[in-house]
């Protein structure tokens, strides 16, 4: 029975992302979750995510909900999730991460 109630600490995994590359992968990972598990979306991004803010998108956003809610996280405050990431480009709503 405890292998089927993991605990968070079982299931994540942290490190600190040094390069441009691995903060675009993993922002790619964050947003696009749904889609690395074969989910098919009837939108263009997952709105369970923060997608609806983030401003890294390649295409532009038809559906702007986020815009009428409260911003559920903080902006980013360091210049390789601020800008650097951005070197190795933007990142697509059906970009299948890792």
């Amino acid at each position: 029975m405890a292998s089927r109630r993991q605990g968070v600490a079982d299931r994540y995994h942290d490190r600190i992302l040094r390069t441009l590359r691995e903060v675009r992968h993993a922002l790619a990972y964050v947003l696009n979750n749904a889609r690395r598990h074969g989910v098919r979306l009837a939108q263009e991004i997952d709105w369970f995510t923060s997608g609806g803010w983030f401003d890294g998108w390649r295409e532009k956003l038809t559906n702007r909900v986020a815009s009428e809610l409260a911003r559920p996280v903080a902006r980013a405050r360091n210049w390789l999730l601020n800008v650097g990431w951005r070197r190795h480009g933007l990142i697509g709503h059906q970009e299948v991460p890792g």
